[in-house]
């Protein structure tokens, strides 16, 4: 999987391209199917994961199978930690 950072829209100085990566390769990640049609024909999928630094992120992308585009990241909300916690211990 290739990543493409470029021209995102938010601040790689927040959350850098490694953690993006580290999310991703989360081997416990909860992935979302896309949402509903958009106009453009684009599906967003969604991600929940987890960094080798503990630090959890929500990532929304879309994908083509070999190129990946992050649309959006940030941390997980209180609520989407706790779904994630939960996916993790059903899990381990």
């Amino acid at each position: 999987m290739e990543l493409d950072i470029l021209d995102v829209q938010f601040d790689l100085r927040n959350i850098k391209p490694r953690e993006l990566e580290e999310a991703f390769e989360d081997p416990f990640s909860v992935r979302f199917l896309p949402d509903n049609e958009r106009k453009d024909g684009a599906s967003r999928y969604y991600a929940l994961g987890r960094t080798v630094a503990d630090r959890y992120l929500f990532l929304s992308f879309w994908t083509d199978g070999k190129t990946t585009r992050v649309v959006a990241a940030r941390e997980m909300s209180d609520t989407e930690q706790k779904f994630y916690d939960r996916k993790y211990a059903e899990f381990r």
